[in-house]
């Protein structure tokens, strides 16, 4: 988490937006932490399982997608009886026309029944775009509550799960599983299965209306074309599918790097890597590329093979409906209906076929956020779990264990005794362990062994909502969301006046450089916060802690990023917000902890020297050399 003081004012966790998650960032790693890294499926790993799990978001909408479905097969019968009844105005016209060149009396083109076919067709086309109008207007509104209701779950998955979660996983790769593939569910779910029963519906209508006109002309076409239609459609979806696969999981990564690369631009420019990183970005663009010509190219190879395979038994119904003309075996307008039906015929096969691509890539991207769903979650509150109505701010840890990693333990029997309003300093060098005290304190990750109080009482018996709402948090790394100065601060205390919020300003010694602002509280910060300095960036979000006014407060070099004077004064701010308040100060620079209560300094995950900071001076240890190592820096 960044620096943002949870409880009092944090929202509900569903209420956690995408653009929140993407500046979702651990507090720290020993040594570095676990590297993030993009996790890829190579393929569907379970087909039927996925495609049952997505069908329960449909299961609530059956209702619905059943009148879709009657809709769609009344659409399409509609248009498929329209062939036949066009035959019979053809007919009418051949015969009359041959009978009167035939010179028999009276004959001639009865213009009244042609005129009574074209009143029937209008009607049943009519029909049939009012039908499939409504059922495209159903499922949209069925697609997007489905997607809705998708998006949910993973935005609240998301604020369940643990913060390693989050270290172990690329953030441009998490987003890519929480937008691009529900969006491809959302934008290819809608059509498929409205084509699905629309396919079905016209392959078997085309079939009966065909067998009532020649059921040998219907023997012929579907021994031709049904065969070759399913080798094709076989042989070219088992191919394309790994590919669609792929082109999702591609897609995670090039995400993942874009999203680094551009969170990260001034560090890239600064070390000349634009040239490793356009060298990166385009070997993983190439791989795309690869991947999604591949299945495009496949997928698109159905509908030119299906038109071949049509042409085939086009060319078979117009040789046979010829001959059985002449024998005067069926009538001509049978004949034009016939081969509308075999001109269609492939349509639904060829529509199946393309349907087949779309759901291995629906699946491809529902097992991938199905697998964000299926992580493992933090471990639930107790149901008996504590509240503290008025946190003291004592704090012990008990012989505490814990480890990133199974056989790498971090830190082994801790033990440290913090009072009411004591200040406690943790120092050591980078990878020491310092921010994963935090991190155990706060819960973000849960211990191996021992306990950890709070008053008292064990974290673990704490609702988690209510523990993290005991501190108050200022890290070096700020984090400001897109919004007014004034909601950033008051991210510390929702019910905060504008009162309070200019009284923590002004205590943070940020009401100033406000005012001189455009908006003054009012000014919106951009979403990267770029349209203020650093060390503004840093008054503000001391300002939103001083706001929350916690029991205990954990600083992490808070005055870094600012300049002498401005520290002076925030130093003076802090000290006042220190009072009668147990205090965690991470501190790299020793200078500002000399009047701590209590100085830890932790090494390897250990606490290998404690006590004030003439009793660590005194003793020439660890303290002492690190304290004099860095005046003797200063002097050279």
């Amino acid at each position: 988490m960044k620096d943002v003081p949870e409880g009092k004012s944090s929202r509900p966790a569903a209420e956690m937006n995408i653009r929140e998650m993407r500046r979702h960032m651990p507090l720290g790693r020993p040594g570095g932490g676990p590297h993030r890294m993009v996790q890829p499926a190579p393929k569907v790993k379970d087909f039927k399982g996925t495609a049952k799990r997505l069908l329960t978001y449909l299961r609530p909408y059956k209702l619905q997608f059943s009148v879709v479905f009657i809709l769609a097969a009344l659409s399409t019968l509609f248009n498929i009886v329209s062939p036949k009844i066009m035959g019979q105005a053809t007919t009418e016209l051949f015969e009359g026309m041959m009978q009167k060149l035939q010179g028999v009396p009276g004959a001639g083109v009865d213009f009244g029944f042609i005129k009574y076919i074209l009143i029937i067709l209008g009607v049943l086309y009519l029909i049939s775009a009012l039908f499939s109008y409504l059922q495209q207007f159903i499922m949209a509104g069925v697609v997007q509550k489905i997607v809705y209701d998708m998006r949910k779950d993973i935005n609240e998955k998301l604020s369940r799960l643990p913060l390693k979660y989050f270290d172990a996983h690329a953030h441009g790769d998490i987003l890519s599983r929480v937008t691009n593939d529900v969006d491809n569910i959302s934008s290819t779910l809608q059509q498929s299965v409205t084509q699905l029963v629309t396919a079905a519906v016209m392959l078997v209508g085309i079939i009966v209306m065909m067998l009532s006109i020649s059921p040998f002309m219907t023997l012929l076409v579907c021994l031709v074309i049904l065969p070759l239609s399913f080798i094709v459609t076989k042989f070219i979806t088992g191919r394309s599918q790994k590919y669609f696969v792929g082109q999702q999981a591609v897609l995670g990564e090039l995400n993942g790097h874009v999203e680094e690369m551009y969170g990260g631009h001034v560090i890239v420019k600064a070390f000349g890597r634009e040239r490793q990183s356009i060298e990166k970005f385009n070997e993983i663009n190439e791989r795309l590329y690869e991947t999604g010509w591949k299945a495009q190219f496949l997928s698109g190879l159905i509908m030119p093979l299906m038109h071949l395979i049509n042409n085939l038994g086009y060319v078979l119904v117009c040789v046979v409906g010829a001959i059985f003309v002449m024998r005067r075996a069926i009538q001509i307008g049978d004949v034009q209906a016939f081969m509308q039906y075999a001109t269609h015929f492939t349509h639904p096969i060829t529509q199946t076929a393309s349907i087949a691509n779309i759901f291995q890539s629906i699946i491809a991207s529902a097992e991938r956020v199905f697998e964000i769903l299926d992580e493992p979650e933090e471990i639930p509150d107790k149901p008996d779990a504590r509240v503290i109505e008025l946190p003291r701010g004592n704090v012990q840890f008990q012989n505490v264990k814990f480890s990133y990693k199974k056989d790498v333990p971090l830190i082994e029997d801790m033990n440290i005794d913090v009072k009411q309003g004591q200040t406690i300093a943790v120092v050591g060098p980078t990878g020491a362990g310092k921010t994963t005290l935090v991190n155990l304190l706060m819960r973000f990750y849960e211990i191996d062994g021992g306990r950890i109080t709070v008053d008292g009482v064990d974290i673990r018996d704490i609702k988690r909502g209510n523990l993290r709402s005991v501190f108050g948090m200022v890290l070096q790394d700020t984090w400001l969301f897109h919004g007014t100065i004034r909601e950033n601060i008051a991210y510390g205390n929702e019910h905060a006046t504008m009162d309070e919020i200019i009284e923590a300003a002004k205590a943070a010694h940020a009401d100033h450089f406000i005012r001189t602002l455009p908006d003054g509280y009012d000014t919106v910060i951009n979403e990267d916060a770029s349209n203020i300095s650093q060390g503004q960036k840093q008054l503000i979000t001391i300002a939103r802690a001083i706001l929350a006014d916690p029991a205990i407060l954990i600083l992490d070099e808070a005055t870094s990023n600012v300049d002498s004077r401005t520290e002076w004064l925030i130093q003076r701010a802090m000290a006042r917000l220190m009072e009668g308040r147990t205090s965690f100060v991470i501190a790299h620079r020793l200078s500002t902890i000399r009047d701590a209560d209590l100085i830890l300094v932790m090494n390897e995950g250990r606490i290998i020297e404690k006590g004030t900071h003439n009793e660590l001076l005194a003793k020439g240890g660890f303290y002492a050399e690190l304290y004099n190592s860095q005046f003797t820096n200063r002097a050279v």
